[in-house]
């Protein structure tokens, strides 16, 4: 038993998921400081009904927290993805902005497709925009080193403007002051969710985003294609030395990031037959919840698929806070609190794994047990090499 659980403690997996409920519960305690500043009397009450999130408004509110769920998602995987490839996708903003305003021309304007597949067409059609606005930055990066996070970040405020500019003069309602409705055949299916959540926003979307999670899981671990793109990520020098196309692959994650991020956008602005397209300050904060996402899932896809349900979880439980006095600016700032805490979630990750590590090998005399253990230490995925350093000082 003591040996399953000293496995246990120097486990990769184990450790990354302890390293991600630290920052967790650091910014939950300081939001609760927080709150309690701004409101002492209502404080506790509000900090509770935060943490019940959606729970609160019973099936609504849950089905609203699934809804959000989708788009963090999406747009985590789109950062996510980036990052464990090494490169810095910071234009999920401008490839969402712009998938969002192909999938509502392709609702709106193209009517003669049949109505089972019209929907289906307008999300493909708004991912492979997406994929189409993050290729200029993917070729500036592979053939001109061009930094990614330059170009991106420039082509999220030309795509906001340009969209602005192409909503305004193709497809504007005066009468509400923004675009027009999208035809109900685009809409993306209900599937008897808002039977089973009325009053929310929930869609088949979900589904297709837990899907894109499983498939970028497998592509990165389990096939050949995924494993040459995260070590061009670790170091490309090495697999440019090993024989692995550094420039095809950074096209490729840049165009598949893209892509991810745009079906984002095609599936947020299907969801409601009420939803309007309007670049805002609220529209720029749905995918502005990518990176925060990706960081404290660990950019791993299906981490992503639980950091996203917490954000979610917690930005309605915000919202309903809003009933003891508090604005809707105090999730915000428990949000950033969290996210910069999860910054350092690598840090307390070697932390972890050095503190157990040593523990589990303190006062060890066997050179044959310390060589055992070491060879397991591997196995479970060690690879920081001040550990493997300390633990071999045994042999």
């Amino acid at each position: 038993m003591k040996k399953l659980l000293n496995k246990l403690l120097v486990n990769n997996a184990f450790n990354s998921i302890l390293s991600s409920l630290i920052p967790i519960l650091m910014g939950l305690l300081v939001g609760f400081v927080v709150m309690y500043i701004f409101n002492p009397e209502g404080a506790w009450p509000g900090f509770l009904t935060m943490l019940q999130g959606g729970l609160t408004d019973q099936a609504r509110g849950i089905g609203q927290v699934l809804y959000y769920t989708t788009t963090y998602i999406l747009v985590g995987l789109s950062v996510g993805f980036s990052f464990q490839n090494g490169l810095f996708n910071i234009g999920v903003i401008g490839q969402f902005t712009i998938a969002a305003y192909v999938a509502i021309i392709i609702g709106a304007k193209v009517t003669n497709l049949p109505g089972s597949v019209h929907w289906l067409v307008a999300m493909l059609g708004a991912g492979v925009a997406g994929a189409i606005w993050a290729a200029f930055p993917g070729l500036l990066k592979a053939f001109f080193n061009v930094s990614e996070i330059i170009t991106t970040i420039m082509m999220n405020y030309i795509s906001i403007y340009l969209v602005n500019y192409l909503v305004y003069t193709t497809h504007y309602d005066k009468s509400i002051v923004a675009s027009a409705y999208i035809e109900k055949t685009a809409l993306m299916p209900k599937l008897g969710l808002d039977k089973i959540f009325p009053g929310s926003s929930i869609n088949s979307g979900l589904f297709i985003a837990i899907f894109v999670a499983i498939v970028m899981y497998i592509i990165l671990y389990k096939t050949t294609f995924g494993y040459s793109l995260r070590s061009c990520g670790l170091n490309r020098d090495a697999s440019q030395y090993a024989g692995i196309n550094e420039k095809r692959n950074i096209f490729l994650v840049m165009i598949i990031a893209g892509f991810i991020a745009g079906l984002a956008g095609g599936i947020n602005y299907q969801s409601s037959i009420t939803k309007v397209y309007k670049i805002s300050e609220t529209f720029i904060n749905e995918p502005g919840y990518s990176i925060p996402v990706a960081l404290l899932g660990h950019s791993h896809p299906l981490g992503i698929i639980f950091s996203s349900f917490f954000i979610a979880h917690i930005t309605v439980g915000g919202s309903l806070s809003q009933g003891y006095g508090f604005p809707v600016e105090t999730v915000g700032i428990i949000t950033a609190v969290i996210i910069y805490f999860s910054a350092f979630s690598l840090v307390f990750k070697n932390m972890l794994i050095k503190y157990f590590t040593r523990r589990k090998y303190r006062g060890s005399g066997s050179m044959i047990d310390a060589a055992s253990e070491l060879e397991l230490e591997l196995g479970a995925g060690v690879t920081d090499p001040d550990v493997i350093a300390d633990t071999s000082t045994k042999l």
